[in-house]
């Protein structure tokens, strides 16, 4: 091949590249103004539903959170409370306890105030006859 041939096919090469980047530069130019709205707007409404989503996300995760320290709250609430009823069932317990121990103790009173309690039994169907029979109900002696 000739140098001056190989010239000359580089400068049509060329010179037809910025013909055609012209013509695509303005063909460009051309989809932006008139096509490049309608994407834009399309872009727009794209932006506003993902807008939507991330609030709805966002508001779903800040519920999330004050549900997450509203239980852990609660729980806190509930192992004091836990705390405050064994306090009170043993006190329970223990007033159960004195509570039984003075009825006892009331029974014992009772009985050893009466001492000797006499019962005479008259009826007519007793094998050992007419005589008067005398019973006595002694107190405890373990009191």
């Amino acid at each position: 091949m000739e140098p001056n041939a190989m010239i000359k096919t580089m400068l049509k090469f060329n010179s037809k590249v910025v013909i055609l980047g012209c013509r695509v530069g303005t063909l460009l130019q051309k989809e932006l103004k008139g096509g490049g709205k309608a994407k834009v707007e399309e872009l727009r409404e794209e932006l506003k539903i993902q807008l939507a989503k991330h609030e709805e996300e966002k508001a779903a995760w800040e519920k999330n959170k004050k549900m997450s320290m509203k239980i852990q709250e609660l729980e806190e609430h509930q192992e004091e409370l836990k705390e405050k009823n064994s306090g009170l069932e043993s006190k329970l317990e223990d007033l159960k306890n004195h509570i039984i121990q003075e009825h006892i103790n009331g029974f014992h009173k009772g009985l050893s105030t009466e001492q000797v309690e006499e019962v005479t039994a008259t009826d007519g169907k007793d094998p050992v006859g007419e005589e008067d029979v005398v019973m006595a109900v002694e107190a405890d002696p373990a009191v």
